[in-house]
């Protein structure tokens, strides 16, 4: 009789996992390419403006010193830009989801000494603004919808992979600085779109 208990439970669990995942799947949209692609791990990306007069495709940008190297963009919309690589928290999800954490990282190399993952860096004094900065350690980003589909928002909060903890998040927009655009969170926020490299 405790084995046919046990084997009930068994199966009352494996079911209570596989639909507990088919529920968070469902629930999480896919992001959207300009097209309307969804975004697929491991594949090239262009991140720009979803907005004019808004600087252009997001790239690698030095500040005072050529390195390290800051999360940025272009200033113009006429400049290519780097394309970023996203790497979802969850092992199963083989695109990128609304309102679930992955890393994103720069394909491309630097001359610097350091990776080109996205990390929350520090707070930049003058601003009182947090600045992403590239790194060899990403932190965890999300993709949070607008409004308008198609068109996003990029936040640091990375309850998927700590959903106990209680963190300051915040949405990325542009920091201007020295004739440069940062990225920074805890300002004004900018929306984006993703094009397919």
């Amino acid at each position: 009789m405790s084995t046919k208990l046990i084997g009930t439970c068994l199966s009352l669990m494996v079911w209570l996992v596989i639909a507990t995942a088919a529920l968070a799947e469902s629930n999480n949209a896919r992001v959207l390419d300009t097209k309307g692609h969804p975004l697929e791990r491991g594949k090239e990306y262009y991140i720009k403006p979803a907005i004019t007069d808004s600087g252009g495709r997001f790239t690698l940008v030095s500040r005072n010193k050529p390195c390290p190297l800051y999360v940025g963009q272009e200033n113009s919309g006429a400049d290519k830009g780097l394309p970023v690589v996203f790497t979802p928290f969850a092992k199963e999800d083989d695109v990128v989801r609304v309102n679930r954490d992955f890393k994103v990282a720069f394909s491309a190399a630097t001359i610097c000494v350091q990776g080109t993952e996205w990390k929350l860096g520090e707070k930049d004094t003058k601003s009182g603004r947090r600045l992403i900065v590239a790194s060899g350690n990403g932190s965890y980003f999300r993709i949070v919808e607008t409004q308008t589909k198609g068109v996003y928002n990029i936040r640091w909060c990375p309850t998927d992979v700590c959903p106990y903890c209680k963190f300051n998040c915040g949405t990325a927009g542009g920091l201007r600085e020295n004739g440069k655009i940062l990225l920074a969170l805890d300002g004004n926020v900018l929306p984006v779109v993703f094009e397919r490299a």
